[in-house]
């Protein structure tokens, strides 16, 4: 687990410091828990403390909270979005250059960098195409997860699609 958390802390230009003792993996899920919690869990447990992210073919997913941690750090590559393009963003689309209005972190192609809106709020992650100081008209940013994709695969199931 830790390898592949820091292959993504990497991929993001930071760093976070996990206690990997807290770390409990459950069916390729990782939870974080604190000393008394773990104490106290079983192992038939479904879901406790912090949820991490869960591994799928040998990649690494993150959580939405591991991406909102990785968030508050200084030292991570981050972009800043227009109103109109975070709207976009959580409904599936790529990021386009002229939709972002701040770049923080080393933005090399093929990393990855977490999407904010303009309240700092993170709303997913993807995956860096091109350096973001060139042409305003090509897409800048794959998007690989946002928070909307919870609601469009609910969607999906509930018109039967899935």
């Amino acid at each position: 687990m830790m390898k592949r958390t820091k292959d993504f802390e990497n991929r993001v230009g930071t760093e976070i410091c996990l206690d990997e003792s807290l770390i409990v993996e459950k069916q390729n899920r990782y939870f974080l828990l604190d000393k008394k919690l773990k104490e106290l869990i079983w192992n038939n447990f479904f879901y406790g403390g912090i949820y991490l992210g869960k591994t799928k073919n040998g990649k690494f997913f993150p959580s939405f909270m591991l991406l909102s941690m990785i968030a508050t750090k200084k030292k991570a590559n981050k972009i800043t979005v227009d109103e109109k393009t975070a709207w976009l963003f959580i409904c599936g689309r790529d990021v386009f250059r002229k939709g972002v209005t701040k770049v923080m972190g080393s933005m090399k192609k093929g990393d990855y960098t977490l999407v904010l809106n303009e309240h700092g709020e993170c709303l997913g992650f993807g995956k860096i195409l091109r350096t973001l100081d060139k042409e305003k008209g090509e897409v800048a940013v794959k998007n690989i997860s946002d928070i909307g994709d919870f609601l469009r695969r609910e969607k999906l199931q509930d018109h039967g699609e899935r």
